[in-house]
């Protein structure tokens, strides 16, 4: 016996803010969520898996149309047809409560009740799957105490939405433990919720987050996909992660600090990108890049901002073995410069960088003339009018510092005889 164990897929989940990205793929991004099932249906049919297992949220919400409850019911039909069973527990974005649109049932595939855990007994396959779905949005309660006990002779598994003991990042709902799940006698912990793949426990019984079908933004990053189990008789003989996201995100952090220039910049991104995307250039990958560090780079965007992420996109067209998008580049940069000599120069430069000292050295008085400048100002400059500047910490108005400082700096020099500071 062989089945598929799969979680999140948020199908047309919205990734709202893409059409604010010039040159996104957006046709491409809003429809990875669906590729990804097509691609887990491919692979069950492929494989001749008996059952899939769906550990909730399916959908993202409340569908907009019909068009999306279809599109779910058109490949549920294809496993059907092949004889392939299909078992669903609603999650918290898919709850009884939040889907109002409803379509005619499908045979083979069987979603559990929200009222109360019931189990489905195969013994053609000698597996036995208990589970229940939330009935609404959110549930405070461990759902773990009303499952069934497991059925003698079969290999039994539990098929459960839940943040377990909580992991960062999702809500609290139907929180249980590992011993908890231990002391219901099952085999196998069909786990959904938690977006990132985790195997809580090995065996006894095996407990498992697969993580989301497909990563929907930069927070999530790395392979995307499902778990494909055997079991014979009623032992489990092999458990495997297959990948099955059409686009994957990364955040990929770049070390400045040797850089001089563009062309090192490229260089350097080139190299990393291509290495991310080695052995897996059928799909697109989505980039999240991170540039830190103490460079000459540094001024060269205080001179002319914007010239390090055109860089950066520039060296992704490059890639020729690897489709590549750049959703955002981010910048935490400080330009090189023996600073107390600078700062004891009796001219504009050294007024500066006394300035910044003085200021960056009590986060009070630091945070004082930010907001009083903001007053000043009025109007939030483009990059900041979304920003609520209150919620900005000390670190992150001391790299705002940084980059203002090297923007006088840059055009101080650009003033003076020979330049440079």
């Amino acid at each position: 016996m062989r089945f598929i164990h799969a979680a999140d897929l948020h199908i047309d989940s919205p990734l709202q803010g893409l059409d604010g990205y010039e040159g996104a793929p957006v046709e491409r991004l809003r429809g990875a969520t669906r590729q990804a099932l097509v691609a887990l249906v491919d692979l069950a049919l492929e494989r001749t898996v008996d059952l899939v297992l769906l550990a909730g949220d399916v959908y993202d919400g409340n569908w907009v149309d019909f068009r999306t409850g279809l599109f779910f019911r058109e490949q549920m039909l294809r496993l059907t047809r092949a004889g392939t069973r299909v078992f669903v527990v609603k999650g918290n974005h898919d709850a009884a409560s939040q889907i109002t649109r409803q379509l005619p049932p499908i045979d083979g595939v069987h979603e559990f009740s929200s009222s109360r855990s019931e189990t489905v007994d195969l013994p053609e396959l000698g597996v036995a799957i208990h589970g229940r779905s939330f009935p609404n949005r959110a549930v405070p309660e461990d759902l773990v105490p009303s499952y069934p006990a497991p059925v003698p002779g079969r290999f039994n598994i539990g098929l459960l939405h839940t943040s377990l003991t909580g992991r960062e990042g999702h809500d609290p709902y139907a929180p249980t433990s590992v011993d908890a799940l231990a002391d219901k006698g099952y085999d196998y912990f069909a786990l959904g919720h938690v977006h990132a793949r985790e195997v809580v426990q090995e065996s006894a019984p095996r407990i498992v987050f697969p993580g989301n079908l497909q990563g929907r933004h930069a927070r999530e990053t790395g392979p995307k996909g499902c778990e494909l189990v055997t079991v014979e008789g009623a032992t489990l003989v092999s458990a495997e992660f297959l990948a099955l996201d059409v686009v994957r995100w990364h955040q990929l952090h770049l070390d400045a600090s040797a850089l001089d220039g563009l062309d090192a910049l490229a260089r350097c991104f080139r190299t990393q990108a291509a290495a991310l995307a080695e052995g897996t250039r059928d799909r697109l990958h989505a980039l999240r890049v991170l540039l830190h560090g103490e460079s000459p780079l540094h001024r060269i965007e205080a001179g002319q901002p914007g010239t390090l992420a055109a860089a950066i996109q520039a060296a992704a067209l490059d890639l020729d073995d690897a489709e590549v998008w750049i959703e955002e580049v981010r910048l935490d940069l400080r330009s090189p410069m023996d600073r107390a000599a600078v700062a004891a120069r009796t001219d504009a430069v050294g007024e500066v960088v006394r300035l910044v000292d003085a200021l960056a050295s009590d986060e009070a008085q630091l945070a004082a003339w930010f907001r009083a400048r903001l007053s000043e100002l009025g109007t939030l400059p483009g990059a900041m009018a979304g920003a609520d500047p209150a919620q900005l910490d000390a670190a992150a108005i001391r790299a705002l510092l940084a980059d203002a400082e090297a923007t006088v700096l840059a055009r101080l020099s650009d003033t003076q005889p020979g330049g440079g500071a």
